[in-house]
């Protein structure tokens, strides 16, 4: 697992961008559609995910197949069903506390 995004989710896009981007200063990754944009943390370590998507905040960790870590780890509550994304699926899970964390491979995309 390899700790790729941290999500998180915005009311205004825009203004959350111009905060991310003018004020704490970070560099655009990337942008998809109208309701999501990536900035890279200042170490480049990862990526703040932005979106206008109302799904839980949490950190996103790579793996290489995700049905197969799923397999692997049946003992751990799905908050969030498994889902198609550009190149892979994603499916968040609850940690002890209650918070999300997600977990996602992006085959595809390799």
């Amino acid at each position: 697992m390899k700790l790729t995004f941290i999500y998180q989710p915005v009311e205004d896009l825009k203004e959350a961008v111009a905060f991310y981007r003018d004020r704490l200063g970070f560099d655009e990754a990337w942008r998809e559609a109208e309701d999501t944009v990536a900035f890279w943390l200042p170490d480049r370590s990862a990526q703040m995910m932005l979106s206008t998507t109302r799904q839980p905040t949490g950190p996103m960790y790579l793996v290489d197949n995700l049905d197969d870590w799923m397999s692997g780890h049946p003992d751990i509550f799905t908050a969030v069903e498994k889902y198609e994304i550009p190149g892979g699926a994603v499916a968040g899970f609850e940690a002890p506390g209650g918070h999300t964390f997600y977990v996602f491979d992006q085959p595809d995309a390799q």
